[in-house]
């Protein structure tokens, strides 16, 4: 399959590193003063983050790392996954290198990735990333909110490890597609990207692994959205309202428990702001971080 000149160009430019045995697939920009860290979502991988990292990377260093299981990264059928474990191992990378303080930008699967890291950070005796302000999209910060797909709910049932090995660039767009605003939909090549990230390595035969992220919010809610609640940093919401998964009603259940929220809202955007509407994104990214400098 083709891809396009720009996800070769990424795939071109990027870095790998290991960690625990399996080589890591990571952007650093290299320039610019504070750090962003952008962490993806499922089922994609760092090449969500295209749009914005052409206008940050002049000014901040930008580092997206696809985590294990996802994009250009490795993706073994025999490794316990779990949230911890990809927090594991964006501190690892950033240990290597020498990041200590970051801003943080996740969507989805990131977003519970970024609250496990919150909850490290809040730990007196933690050594751990220095957080400087978060921002999350649209993701299940809430299991009692999160509204699981069909797709979602047959892949983590017994019948999940079968449905993987008939998963197709076809039923990917779709899928995907369904929690796109109605005027923000993928186009073919931006879906050609995608599919080509989520089936490299045999990614789309292991889409099922993948999906421990939802028991992982279930088991850990306490932990992770006490992070939020209790987090001594700015934390900012960009929502994506037309998403059926995590949508307006979330955003509205985040106001109902994070203290003093800071929320925006985009309407008629879907599930992935930072593909559907970039330059939304960035522009109350920017305001955000610029306002919230030394703090």
């Amino acid at each position: 399959m083709t891809v396009s000149n720009g996800l070769a160009a990424w795939h071109k430019q990027g870095k790998t590193t290991e960690f625990r045995g399996h080589r890591i697939f990571y952007q650093d920009s290299g320039v610019g003063g504070e750090v962003i860290l952008l962490i993806h979502g499922f089922p994609t991988a760092g090449w969500d983050w295209h749009y914005v990292w052409q206008a940050l990377k002049n000014d901040y260093r930008l580092i997206s790392i696809d985590m294990l299981g996802f994009g250009f990264s490795d993706k073994p059928a025999d490794f316990q996954f779990s949230i911890h474990a990809q927090a594991d191992l964006i501190e690892s990378v950033l240990t290597e290198l020498g990041i200590q303080e970051a801003h943080i930008l996740a969507h989805d699967y990131g977003d519970t990735v970024a609250q496990e890291l919150a909850a490290r950070h809040l730990d007196p005796e933690s050594e751990r990333l220095q957080i400087l302000t978060m921002t999350l999209l649209n993701g299940g910060l809430f299991p009692e909110q999160h509204r699981a797909r069909m797709i979602q709910k047959l892949l983590v049932s017994p019948v999940g490890p079968l449905l993987s090995k008939f998963a197709s660039r076809r039923t990917f767009e779709k899928n995907l597609n369904a929690v796109f605003g109605e005027h923000t939909k993928l186009t073919s090549p931006e879906a050609n990207d995608l599919w080509h990230l989520f089936s490299r390595n045999d990614g789309h035969r292991k889409s099922h692994i993948m999906l421990h992220y939802i028991a992982d919010r279930r088991k850990h809610r306490e932990r992770w959205v006490g992070a939020l609640q209790k987090l001594d940093v700015p934390l900012l919401l960009i929502d994506g309202t037309a998403d059926p998964v995590s949508g307006g009603y979330m955003a509205d259940h985040y106001e109902s428990l994070i203290p003093q929220p800071n929320v925006v809202r985009l309407s008629g955007i879907g599930h992935y702001p930072q593909l559907e509407a970039p330059q939304a994104v960035l522009e109350h990214f920017i305001s955000f971080i610029g306002s919230n400098k030394n703090i």
